[in-house]
């Protein structure tokens, strides 16, 4: 390459850094901009295309499920920007990279990412001098006929001669980016275009796009065409060939970790954004597309401005997918023919229609008959299956969710009375057909949703685009849930908070929860989401007088969660937390603080490794630990004072059998009452302990200790022992003549500890009676 092309390409390369270094974001205001590195992310990009079933199992799946699935797509196939032109197995190259990807999911910003990279000289040093960027939206502005350097002219910054200098030299050594396809306009029959291929040669840009496409203009050198889902199809019979599939399937929950790190830099913020989404499976599913975790971010950012912390709550999921979808709607939906209230309409009928049939993958009869230009629609994805011989064209919603959502917003913006019968026939749905449960399920997410649109600031942001809910399906929406919800019971009543949730008006709230008596989630399984919508519901109310989780199981980091209104609930029966780590049993601290002693009933299991804590608060406190060496040692205190005890070290000691240790922590409980003790043998050891704790807790009213079997030697030491206690203290087990220490599981040794008797020990002295 001669000094005076090379020139033009330094110059070109610092001018594209210049350029395409910020990122002008949908929300950003004259001047403003931000780093692309302070934004970009790299997303998951597979080179193959998925099967029925995957498609499916991907549009299906959420929360951690979802993420399960996009780990295991990622490990499979995941490829990096600076491999997607590498030979495959066979030494092959492709000529054409063809990068699918939804709308909203980051082509353009990855088109940028590159072109910043190349200029750089970070990417493609080697394989390409030179890279050019059109942009399809651009081309369409382009009026009358002009030669292809006259194209390239209006999308760079160099003159149509220096691009012609710059076209003269290896153009096996030259890509060019065609970033979004579908959103050419095609206005002439591609099938029946003469060819050009001099690069003088002038027509219509499309035309000579497409000449470019074919490789009748340039044909050494390398094409890139994003392109949505919907356009591919044609796209592939367009493109010269090898052609290589890539797909931009978004962000993995790595991608998405990182995306937030970059926007709020500071780490402390960042942990609370990203914990915050986390606890709802919807958003945090919805945050793979990359403009859903940009409006996510950049409304908790708002929320910060007006409040220091940010964990005093979230928009709802429905607000966030209102959100998205007006972004949508004023970025990407600019060449549809069809009114926005007709197009959402539209989508509406297709979504309930799949939400009837069960169906997440919807034929294309189906689809044309009731979306226009399904082709044109950024809502709609469009697959190719293979069916033996032939091929199958079907098309599905980004996800299910947003196949729900467009359900619903159907259903509130139809007129009052046809609104208000297709929610009546959701609602009146025989509880006792076999039907019920499995249609309810299916229905629940859209009641949600509904019930979100119901939301005044969502309702204004519809409002603006023309889309109107009417008072009378609001009313209607209330009058039910006001009414449903006087009856709940677990397998409704997380359904009912959910929907007081997405309507997240307060006074409402209040007024809905006003009668409940039980919050009853009995035997349910407890998604981090449910515990964030308790969360709100709970701090609307004043009290409620109980809280049933008996048979649930949350882990730590959810029980923590709702601590903030543990003392809402005047009664709260068995949970089960899941400690992870020794940091996580301080918790029990915060449980016997002085706000909740004074007025609740508390009974809480923390399970850990092979251990078990409970902690109990009625009229006393009562702690039951239960550990392999020692079966278990239940403690009451005789008044509802904060306890101070270092918990981990007291498992740690039970957990150790260190039973000089353990005296010594019982010893310095002043109000310790009553205690229980289950050992498999009264032993010398265990002997000598216990009446050294008579000896030492005067505070102690009652001790029984219950063992399998009493070894004769520890007997003989309660006979001859002087220790007379002003307490109660039994002794309840199997005597067993044996003075080994050790447990021997045998047939005889059971035959000669048969004898089952209660042992006293009191002021009275010693005494024991054959039961």
């Amino acid at each position: 390459m001669c000094a005076a092309t090379t020139s033009v390409i330094l110059k070109y390369q610092k001018q594209i850094c210049s350029e395409y270094q910020c990122v002008t974001e949908y929300n950003s205001r004259s001047g403003e901009q931000v780093l692309l590195s302070e934004r970009y992310t790299q997303p998951l990009i597979l080179q193959r295309h998925r099967g029925q079933k995957e498609r499916e199992e991907e549009i299906r799946s959420s929360g951690e499920s979802f993420q399960q699935v996009l780990s295991a797509r990622s490990s499979d196939d995941s490829v990096h920007l600076n491999s997607l032109f590498d030979p495959d197995g066979h030494g092959i190259r492709p000529s054409a990279v063809i990068l699918q990807g939804n709308s909203g999911n980051g082509k353009s910003f990855t088109v940028q990412k590159i072109m910043m990279d190349w200029a750089s000289g970070d990417l493609y040093k080697e394989q390409f001098d030179v890279v050019f960027h059109l942009k399809c939206k651009e081309i369409n502005r382009i009026h009358g006929i002009k030669c292809f350097a006259e194209i390239l002219s209006c999308s760079c910054s160099l003159t149509s001669d220096e691009i012609s200098q710059v076209l003269q030299h290896s153009p096996e050594k030259m890509l060019f980016i065609i970033d979004g396809f579908d959103e050419l306009r095609l206005t002439q029959d591609i099938n029946d275009m003469s060819p050009h291929t001099d690069l003088l040669q002038k027509a219509p840009a499309e035309v000579i796009l497409c000449d470019l496409l074919r490789g009748r203009i340039l044909p050494e050198s390398f094409l890139l065409v994003t392109s949505r889902s919907t356009a591919t199809d044609t796209l592939s019979k367009l493109l010269k060939g090898p052609q290589r599939f890539s797909e931009i399937m978004g962000f993995s929950e790595k991608g998405v970790e990182e995306y937030f790190q970059k926007f709020f830099k500071n780490k402390k913020l960042f942990r609370k954004a990203y914990t915050l989404v986390k606890t709802n499976e919807t958003l945090i599913t919805a945050c793979s597309i990359p403009v859903v975790c940009w409006i996510i971010c950049t409304a908790i950012k708002e929320r910060l401005k007006n409040t220091a912390d940010v964990t005093s709550g979230l928009e709802t999921t429905t607000s966030i997918y209102v959100d998205f979808v007006c972004t949508l709607l004023k970025h990407h939906c600019q060449g549809l023919s069809q009114s926005i209230p007709t197009l959402l309409r539209s989508l509406g009928q297709l979504a309930e229609r799949g939400m009837l049939e069960q169906q997440v993958l919807l034929d294309e009869k189906s689809v044309y008959e009731t979306v226009s230009d399904p082709a044109g629609n950024p809502f709609l994805c469009k697959f190719l299956f293979k069916r033996r011989i032939d091929q199958e064209t079907m098309f599905s919603f980004m996800h299910l969710s947003f196949q729900e959502f467009f359900t619903a917003l159907y259903y509130v913006l139809l007129d009052e009375e046809e609104s208000q019968r297709k929610f009546t026939q959701l609602f009146s749905i025989d509880e006792k057909s076999r039907d019920y449960y499995s249609r309810r399920s299916r229905f629940s997410a859209v009641v949600q949703f509904a019930f979100g649109l119901l939301n005044k600031d969502v309702r204004r942001t519809l409002e603006k685009h023309g889309l109107v809910v009417q008072s009378k399906t609001q009313t209607h929406l209330k009058k039910w849930i006001l009414k449903m919800g006087q009856n709940t019971y677990s397998d409704k009543v997380r359904f009912y908070l959910h929907c007081l949730y997405e309507l997240h008006e307060e006074d409402f709230v209040k007024k809905a929860m006003k009668t409940w008596k039980i919050i009853d989630a009995y035997n349910a399984v407890i998604s981090r989401t449910d515990v964030w919508v308790l969360l709100y519901c709970s701090q609307c109310c004043q009290c409620i007088e109980e809280l049933d989780l008996t048979g649930c199981r949350l882990s730590s980091e959810n029980f923590r969660m709702i601590l903030p209104v543990y003392h809402k609930f005047k009664k709260v029966n068995k949970l089960n937390v899941l400690v992870s780590s020794d940091s996580d049993l301080e918790l029990i601290n915060a449980l016997t603080s002085e706000q909740i002693l004074r007025s609740q009933c508390i009974d809480v299991v923390f399970t850990f490794e092979d251990c078990y804590l409970e902690l109990t608060i009625h009229e006393e406190i009562s702690i039951w630990i239960s550990s392999p060496s020692l079966e278990s040692l239940t403690l009451t205190f005789q008044c509802r004072e904060p306890i101070n005890i270092e918990w981990a070290k007291l498992i740690q000691i039970i957990h150790q059998a260190d039973s000089d240790a353990l005296k010594s922590v019982l010893d310095s409980f002043s109000e310790l009452k009553k205690m229980e003790i289950e050992l498999d043998c009264l032993s010398k050891m265990w002997t000598h302990w216990i009446l050294q704790i008579i000896q030492n807790c005067s505070s102690l009213t009652e001790l029984k200790v219950y063992a399998d079997f009493l070894l004769e030697k520890g007997i003989q030491i309660l006979q001859s022992s002087d220790t007379r206690p002003a307490c109660s203290v039994t002794f309840h087990g199997s005597i067993c003549n044996y003075q080994s220490q050790k447990r021997i599981r045998n047939e005889d040794f059971h035959l000669s500890c048969n004898q089952e008797v209660k042992i006293h020990l009191s002021s009275s002295g010693f005494s024991m009676e054959t039961l």
